[in-house]
């Protein structure tokens, strides 16, 4: 602004043009310098001399209060276009997003069909092989391992067919220490490699014992799964919370486990923890994950009294 000032000032001297700018003459001193833009307590000016007179000069001045007001004129008007700008921007930035992430959300939808049309093809043959089971001599050995195999089949439905619909589940009482011994019982022969140290007291409940049973068995399978070679399974009850403990390599990322589709490991799908987080929301369960320094990580549930 004061560049252009004094420009302005230099055309008004050659012309006179105009009322923007007020002038004066003065004495002449050896102080005086001519064609610079000065100023003073009240004005910017230049000093121009007269072709025949050299003992006077002519100040062209501009008042320091109507620079001000115009200065703060311009920074309201910066001001202002620079919230429209960003406030386009935003919408530009918005609309973007949309639009990238519109095949992201496509292939969600068409994840969600395939699971559906899985779920509904499992249903009918997992169906047959459960009730012709029960017609076997149950003390086989190849029937049993038959028989853990469906079960496993059908915790996996009943986990995709979880994440896929909202479902309401009727509460009613039971024993907790009924339903780990279940789990550990299903979980146990399978990863007998591993140290299994249970001590669970009589807790009773009142909630739904299904989607209890799917949260324990969704936990006990991730501290199966990613265990260490000779590693622990340590349960533990505490009052009205439930402490699930294993060995692990250690977690990247603790806070995100329990994100839909996140895992750290080629195995699985990333929706066992997602189906946790949403059963103990329903349920009003509250849940926390620590890791302590030699990598075992520790599940807590406090169940609601």
């Amino acid at each position: 602004m004061k560049e252009n000032l004094f420009l302005e000032m230099k055309n008004y001297s050659l012309s006179f043009k105009g009322d923007r700018f007020e002038i004066d003459i003065i004495p002449r001193t050896a102080q005086h310098r001519t064609y610079e833009l000065l100023e003073d307590t009240n004005s910017f000016y230049i000093l121009v001399p007269f072709p025949d007179n050299t003992e006077d000069l002519l100040k062209i001045y501009y008042p320091k209060s109507d620079y001000f007001t115009l200065l703060a004129s311009l920074h309201q008007r910066i001001l202002w276009q620079l919230f429209v700008l960003s406030l386009i921007a935003v919408v530009i930035s918005l609309a973007f997003s949309l639009y990238v992430l519109k095949p992201l959300r496509e292939s969600l939808r068409m994840l969600e069909m395939f699971i559906k049309d899985i779920i509904h093809d499992l249903n009918t043959p997992l169906t047959s092989i459960l009730i012709n089971l029960k017609m076997m001599d149950p003390n086989s050995e190849e029937v049993e391992s038959i028989s853990q195999s469906a079960k496993t089949i059908a915790m996996l439905h009943q986990n995709l067919d979880s994440y896929l619909r909202e479902v309401s589940f009727e509460k009613e009482r039971f024993d907790l220490k009924e339903v780990i011994g279940e789990q550990v019982a299903f979980f146990q022969p399978m990863y007998d490699y591993l140290s299994w140290d249970v001590k669970v007291d009589s807790l009773i409940l009142h909630s739904s014992p299904h989607a209890v049973a799917r949260i324990i068995y969704n936990l006990l399978s991730n501290a199966c799964k990613y265990n260490t070679p000779q590693g622990r399974i340590i349960i533990r009850t505490e009052g009205n919370s439930l402490h699930i403990s294993n060995d692990s390599h250690g977690i990247k990322s603790p806070s995100r486990i329990f994100e839909r589709f996140y895992k750290e490991h080629d195995r699985g799908l990333g929706i066992g923890l997602h189906i946790v987080d949403k059963l103990t929301k329903e349920l009003g369960i509250t849940k926390k994950v620590t890791v302590d320094d030699s990598n075992l990580v520790t599940v807590t549930l406090s169940f609601p009294k």
